[in-house]
């Protein structure tokens, strides 16, 4: 099994990153980005994970163009003109809070933040990045060999084992095509009154559009504890899904990827209290083809 590289919580930006960002110099920490993630008044900072995915997101979100449908956090430039101060990245702060409890909301926006995406080449750092999250992607879709199925755990490997016995080919025409896509967005789309949703905390995977919808819905299931009803929202959250036997398969694998994720962080690092729940769910509807949950198939 890889090794975890979880992030430990960080200490705050120095005063000279502050000042390349133009931050006033009063950082507050703020909740969730695992601990690293820090305010001071219009400007969020984050320490800098891979150099060229930062410089790459913030290229493409410093040009794509407003829209009425979402939001986005812009990246700010440091003073030096390039991307990242000292190890440090910053963007701007945009108002409102997620909600877990509004899955097909966040579909929605999804849906429309990789409209706007499709065009984008593939990112070629995502041949080289490493660490738990592309670790496990690669697995879900058999890109990569499973090293140890549970991380030490029976139940979690038991449980892994079970959800890779519901993979099947997607049929004639293969996996719907890849494209640039957000692979965590239950907890980054914020909502704000009067405000388009906004996209957060962007990890960029080039896999189905449709995959990114089904880590949502699994999301929910997993870590909220939503229900099997969650898995007949389909991908756009309106309850349609074009071909129920690829959604179903989507699931199967956006949920392998967050147990084998979790095997690999650990269930301090990223509990999991609907898991065997999850994994019944998700294998009771591949099992039934995607249907069978008051879905519509157009």
């Amino acid at each position: 099994m890889i090794e975890s590289t979880q992030p430990s919580e960080s200490a705050p930006p120095s005063a000279a990153v502050l000042a390349a960002f133009g931050a006033p110099g009063r950082p507050v920490p703020l909740p969730g980005g695992q601990g690293q993630t820090w305010r001071d008044g219009e400007v969020v900072l984050k320490p800098t994970g891979l150099a060229a995915e930062t410089a790459w997101r913030a290229e493409v979100l410093s040009a794509l163009p407003a829209s009425p449908h979402f939001r986005v956090a812009r990246p700010v430039r440091a003073a030096n003109g390039g991307w990242t101060a000292e190890g440090w990245e910053a963007w701007q702060y945009v108002a409102g809070r997620s909600d877990p409890g509004r899955p097909a909301d966040v579909l929605r926006t999804a849906a429309a933040f990789h409209a706007a995406l499709a065009d984008v080449p593939r990112p070629g750092f995502l041949d080289t990045r490493e660490g738990p999250w592309s670790y496990a992607a690669r697995v879900a879709w058999e890109e990569s060999p499973l090293d140890d199925g549970g991380g030490g755990d029976a139940e979690v490997a038991a449980l892994i084992a079970q959800l890779a016995a519901e993979r099947r080919p997607f049929g004639p025409s293969g996996a719907p095509a890849p494209q640039v896509v957000h692979g965590d967005l239950l907890g980054n789309v914020l909502f704000a009154d009067g405000l388009p949703p906004a996209v957060i905390d962007w990890p960029p995977y080039w896999y189905p559009v449709d995959w990114a919808a089904a880590v949502v819905v699994v999301d929910a299931l997993l870590w909220y504890g939503a229900g099997p009803a969650v898995l007949a929202l389909g991908p756009a959250g309106d309850g349609q899904v074009p071909d129920p036997d690829a959604w179903a398969q989507l699931l199967v694998r956006a949920l392998l990827f967050r147990l084998v994720t979790g095997a690999v962080l650990g269930p301090d690092a990223q509990p999991r209290p609907y898991e065997r729940a999850a994994v019944a769910a998700v294998r009771a509807y591949a099992a039934a083809g995607g249907q069978g949950l008051g879905m519509s198939k157009k």
